[in-house]
């Protein structure tokens, strides 16, 4: 019995060597196979390239051979109508249908919701009244005579000298015809009291009647007693007047009145400042209802005449509106509540 199971052992170590050989047999070949898969590989890689590869030529495009001017002719005309196919400019007569339509039926569309749109819009807005008015800034004030802007409200002249303040006598003037006294007469009202005049209670549509501003009130800077405003004789007159803003009632039911001094210097050198009819804006012109209700409104102004003022000396003169909710010092905006010009007379 133990010479049998000394031989099984034996007979399996035997199998088991076998096995192990065969197994490192194939493991050899499976390597082997890999290195000469490699080696092929650095083969090819290393194979020089043919003299057909290096033949650059063959691989440029081919030029194209040139076309004869007949030849194009003849293309564009196929083009433009192509009597085989029935084409004009490459689409048959139902692609261009189909297109027209199209763009036809697209434009319709765009220019439909605009003007569905601008319909909403005038249909949400009145003519006569902004829609939203919550902030209304203060007025503004400009001057007249203005005669080159491009050096601002500058008044420089001789008095001996016609030539040199014609300029501003015939701006004045012209500035002034809507306020003749004959004119106001016909187009406005004449009003009494200082109070605002109020007109609410008319339909918005409805038109809203003006008072009168006489030009004669304006006193001896009217241009009816002087035709030349003073001017001639050293004495030059100017119009200020505030900016209209729709609504606006000014000074919270005072009057806004307009004072005149020099911004810098001392004020001997400008002299009697005088104003007509008097430095205020009376209430009665106000509010005002815009251009469309209001349509004979005139903006009432204030004259200022200076009547002695020192010869050849320009002079830096500021005039301001005062009255509650007025703002004359602003540093960003020089025409609110304020004017600014420079004044030199001469002999």
């Amino acid at each position: 019995m133990e010479r049998d199971s000394t031989a099984g052992g034996a007979e399996d170590l035997l199998l088991e060597d076998k096995v192990s050989k065969l197994r490192a047999g194939s493991l050899h070949k499976h390597e082997l196979a890999e290195a000469m898969e490699v080696e092929q590989e650095g083969l090819v890689e290393h194979q020089p390239l043919e003299q057909d590869d290096l033949n650059f030529e063959k691989w440029k495009p081919k030029p194209k051979p040139k076309r004869t001017l007949h030849e194009k002719i003849d293309d564009l005309k196929t083009y433009l109508w192509n009597a085989e196919t029935k084409e004009f400019m490459g689409r048959s007569g139902k692609s261009w249908s189909l297109i027209l339509l199209f763009y036809a039926a697209l434009y319709i569309f765009l220019a439909a919701m605009f003007a569905g749109c601008m319909c909403c819009l005038m249909w949400s807005i009145s003519p006569y009244a902004p829609t939203y008015n919550d902030r209304v800034m203060p007025p503004g004030m400009t001057m007249f005579p203005h005669v080159d802007t491009a050096h601002g409200f500058d008044i420089a002249f001789n008095a001996s000298d016609r030539s040199s303040w014609r300029r501003y006598a015939k701006t004045l003037e012209a500035h002034l015809k809507p306020y003749d006294d004959g004119l106001q007469g016909r187009r406005n009202i004449a009003c009494k009291g200082n109070a605002y005049f109020m007109q609410e209670d008319l339909e918005e549509s409805a038109e809203r009647k003006a008072c009168q501003f006489n030009r004669s009130s304006l006193g001896a800077c009217s241009g009816l007693q002087d035709k030349d405003f003073g001017y001639s004789k050293g004495r030059p007159c100017i119009l200020v007047k505030m900016n209209r803003i729709l609504g606006y009632l000014p000074g919270q039911g005072t009057p806004v009145n307009v004072t005149c001094g020099l911004k810098k210097g001392s004020t001997e050198v400008l002299g009697e400042v005088k104003f007509f009819p008097n430095p205020n804006f009376d209430l009665r012109y106000y509010p005002y209802y815009g251009k469309l209700r209001h349509v004979n409104y005139s903006s009432p102004l204030v004259a200022v005449q200076f009547l002695n003022v020192q010869h050849d000396t320009p002079l830096h003169i500021q005039c301001k509106l005062n009255g509650k909710g007025i703002i004359n010092d602003s540093p960003t905006d020089r025409f609110l509540g304020s004017v600014s010009f420079t004044l030199e007379v001469g002999a």
